[in-house]
């Protein structure tokens, strides 16, 4: 999409994002019906992702995970664009921390910490982090090959004290934060896939041999950061709360891939509890 069509887009998400979530989410049952339906947004890529992922299941169970996965990605889509307009006021009702003395304790500590997060139910609404916390946030993020979009994305995850980097500056931005003193949270996404060029390591997930980022591990260990694990559950449509959790106090002389193969087992154990919350139109296992 060139200059103009981003534009049109803007300006209609812009008009429309105005409308309460409630009325929003008629939009998100339009989207099911020409997802689901017509002609069907990337089903063959969820149904054997699921088929791969689930071996045991029969295929009623499997297509009752589909369905409902297609209904809370199409109630992810307009939550993400409301991010338009909505306010820290609306986003702390809407997203709430159960624990946020786990964090709180590192930085009374003067502590980094490496977060781990996936694509598990609403994922763009992280921006609230830095509402619970002193810490500043910086989410770690692939940028789009549309310029447009990619501003457009940053524009809705930014702010709050929230500053996404991509990642090829994370190690820049590490360095500029400890000379300056800034007690920071480094989030970076545990499920996306590595270039093929830049495998290094692969583990068994979700009955899959699958390619995993070291970036994570290596920065804990490098700068003796914690790692922690933030586990997001969906309440109800719209509402969701996480809590953190510490998978690693000091990284320091673990034994390699240990940190990688603990929050890969952690984000499999959510996802076998609730599967209809994973990104299944993620090309996970194009590799």
């Amino acid at each position: 999409m060139g200059a103009i069509g981003f534009y049109i887009f803007y300006s209609i998400n812009w008009v429309i994002t105005l409308l309460p979530l409630r009325v929003l989410y008629l939009f998100s049952n339009f989207l099911f019906v020409l997802f689901y339906y017509f002609p069907g947004y990337r089903k063959k890529v969820v149904s054997e992702n699921l088929n791969k992922a689930f071996p045991e299941k029969s295929q009623e169970e499997l297509s009752a995970i589909c369905r409902g996965f297609y209904r809370h990605f199409c109630d992810l889509i307009v939550e993400i664009l409301k991010l338009t307009h909505m306010s820290n006021k609306q986003l702390s009702r809407r997203m709430v921390c159960k624990n946020p003395e786990v964090i709180g304790r590192l930085y009374k500590e003067g502590r980094d910490a490496v977060v781990i997060f996936s694509h598990y139910c609403n994922w763009e609404w992280m921006k609230i982090v830095p509402h619970y916390t002193e810490h500043l946030t910086v989410p770690v993020y692939k940028p789009l090959n549309n310029k447009y979009f990619d501003k457009f994305m940053y524009s809705l995850r930014a702010g709050n004290n929230c500053y996404p980097v991509a990642m090829s500056n994370i190690l820049r931005e590490i360095l500029k934060n400890l000379r300056e003193n800034r007690r920071t949270l480094y989030g970076l996404i545990s499920d996306q896939t590595p270039a093929k060029a830049e495998i290094r390591y692969r583990t068994t997930f979700l009955n899959q041999d699958t390619p995993v980022f070291l970036g994570a591990e290596k920065i804990a260990v490098k700068y003796n950061m914690p790692v922690v694990y933030m586990n997001t559950q969906k309440v109800r449509k719209g509402y969701y709360s996480f809590s953190f959790d510490i998978l690693f106090e000091n990284p320091n002389g673990l034994p390699e891939y240990q940190i990688t193969e603990t929050h890969v087992k952690k984000l499999e154990e959510i996802i076998r509890a609730k599967p209809e919350y994973w990104l299944w139109t993620h090309r996970r296992w194009k590799y």
